[in-house]
């Protein structure tokens, strides 16, 4: 079997301790987490962890198996980049005289999608939402230029066909 990116969402009660155990899941079958991002999900009280690994189908399928072992965890899925809409967030912090005497600095934020989200005296910070790769391109047209401070979050994906978590939620109240 060949390795695939795959994305897993973990949909549990938000406990204390429950993102250390989940972790070490992976650690246990030195599986490397590419990407990881918790929050609320759609269902009140219910959290919803997005993971990102790149491994095989057998070893995402006994992954998630363990972590629906887990006591808060309500129900774990796993999809293929292609059954998910997904897209990561990024800020990049550059120099303010930049944005006013380097031109080309105003033809790649617009030419990225990118928008200016604020300028103070020294700096002015772009906002980027895209796949990864357009994210990645963007940082080395910047990157010349001069890159005060970089950061991206996780991923963040829903799927393409309906989840089943809500019927589920039901039928269990």
């Amino acid at each position: 079997m060949e390795n695939k990116t795959f994305t897993i969402s973990v949909y549990s009660e938000n406990n204390v301790g429950l993102l250390n155990r989940i972790s070490g899941i992976f650690l246990k079958r030195h599986i490397n987490i590419l990407s990881l991002n918790v929050s609320e999900s759609e269902i009140e009280s219910v959290s919803r962890f997005i993971i990102v690994v790149n491994t095989t189908e057998k070893w995402v399928q006994n992954i998630v198996g363990q972590i629906e072992k887990q006591i808060e965890v309500i129900k774990a899925f796993y999809h293929v980049d292609e059954e998910t809409i997904f897209l990561e967030n990024a800020l990049f912090k550059i120099e303010s005289s930049l944005l006013f005497d380097e031109k080309q600095i105003q033809n790649i934020i617009k030419e990225s999608h990118s928008e200016i989200v604020t300028v103070a005296r020294d700096f002015f910070v772009i906002s980027k939402s895209g796949q990864r790769a357009e994210i990645e391109a963007l940082y080395e047209k910047l990157k010349p230029f001069g890159i005060m401070q970089f950061v991206r979050s996780g991923r963040i994906s829903v799927s393409k066909e309906r989840m089943q978590i809500s019927t589920l939620l039901e039928e269990l109240s």
